[in-house]
């Protein structure tokens, strides 16, 4: 039997280490108990099982299942899809099981060999912990099959990238009452300031979204599953933010454009700070969608550059997650950053090496 343990690291006088993504989620937890608030959190995880890649100048390729044909499971929500893949499936409860971890639901996604794993709903920090334990299980899990699972963006070029979208809901603390709904099932001006807060302040917090250069490969707007902009609706799915069908007690925000390649504590912590933002300032939303978005002047940075020089601008932002841990972070980013910049590219040579 193997222990693993999160810690909290801290000070030598005992204040928390303000550069840890724990302790930057669980003060922007605190920031909401202040008010009486607790906010609450579901996240959903998508990920690839593909072929083991020992060559990173080789493409990533799905996995062949039991049925031993290549392609067979790109069939989205098909439980036979689901069932190509079947031992892993039940690797992963097992570990989960060991674990104390809890499965929503498994469901086939929209790509080949790309699942995607619901966690139920709870305390942030809770679930921020429980996608870290669970990436690395189910990193284990594919490999006890000859199998990697990946978490990044978008890891094949034909294929929809993958999301941590994001349920969000804040309750009063004390009575248990969901502060997006009136007694009589209404919207109230905290669930309309909630969703104005994730359109004007999610752009500024992208490096947390989407803090690698290969997390904008997802942001193509090619027929792709994720969304380009920050536009809102009801059960639309191409907008960045989607409000569920759901009763007045469970309703929510879907932030449905962070990358399953980001940090779990940065995401949910970015995430609920734009929303807690737009609560104090009473900001109001656009218009909700209501078609199929193609174009918007909400749109999303398609680069983690841009993303870094908005994220350096983001007094507001700033302040609440810390502007020590936002300074240390923006620096190593930028630095991965050009860093990539000098890497020469298949595709260069590919395409300029004579022709340029």
């Amino acid at each position: 039997a193997t222990a693993q343990i999160i810690c909290d690291m801290t000070y030598r006088d005992g204040r928390p280490l303000d550069l840890s993504p724990r302790a930057v989620l669980k003060k922007i937890i605190g920031l909401y108990n202040e008010r009486g608030w607790s906010p609450i959190v579901a996240p959903e995880l998508e990920f690839y099982l593909t072929k083991p890649n020992h060559d990173p100048n080789e493409p990533i390729v799905p996995p062949i299942g039991r049925s031993g044909r290549a392609w067979m499971n790109r069939q989205v929500y098909s439980m036979a899809a689901v069932d190509e893949y079947g031992p892993v499936i039940d690797t992963i409860y097992e570990f989960a099981e060991h674990q104390g971890l809890m499965i929503d639901t498994v469901i086939q996604e929209g790509g080949a060999g790309q699942m995607e794993i619901n966690l139920q709903h709870g305390d942030p920090l809770d679930l921020a912990d429980q996608v870290f334990y669970f990436k690395r299980s189910i990193r284990e899990a594919a490999l006890k099959h000859n199998m990697y699972a990946t978490f990044m963006a978008k890891p094949i070029k034909e294929q929809p990238g993958s999301a941590m979208h994001l349920h969000q809901s804040v309750i009063e603390t004390k009575t248990g009452r969901n502060i997006f709904s009136k007694e009589d099932g209404s919207e109230t001006p905290e669930f309309e300031s909630f969703i104005a807060g994730q359109q004007t302040y999610l752009m500024q917090v992208m490096p947390l979204l989407a803090p690698y250069v290969n997390s904008y490969r997802r942001f193509t707007g090619e027929a792709e599953a994720a969304p380009t902009n920050l536009e809102w609706d009801t059960d639309n799915r191409t907008t960045g933010i989607r409000i569920p069908v759901s009763p007045p007690s469970a309703r929510r925000v879907e932030n449905r454009v962070i990358g399953m390649d980001c940090n779990p504590y940065l995401a949910i912590a970015g995430s609920l700070a734009c929303g807690l933002l737009g609560i104090h300032n009473q900001l109001k939303p656009t218009a909700p969608a209501r078609i199929a978005v193609e174009e918007s002047d909400l749109e999303l940075y398609r680069s983690l550059s841009e993303a870094l020089d908005a994220f350096e601008e983001a007094k507001e932002i700033r302040a609440l997650l810390g502007e020590n841990f936002c300074q240390v972070y923006g620096d190593v980013k930028r630095e991965e950053n050009n860093e990539y910049q000098r890497e020469i590219t298949p595709w260069e040579r590919q395409y300029l090496l004579q022709n340029a």
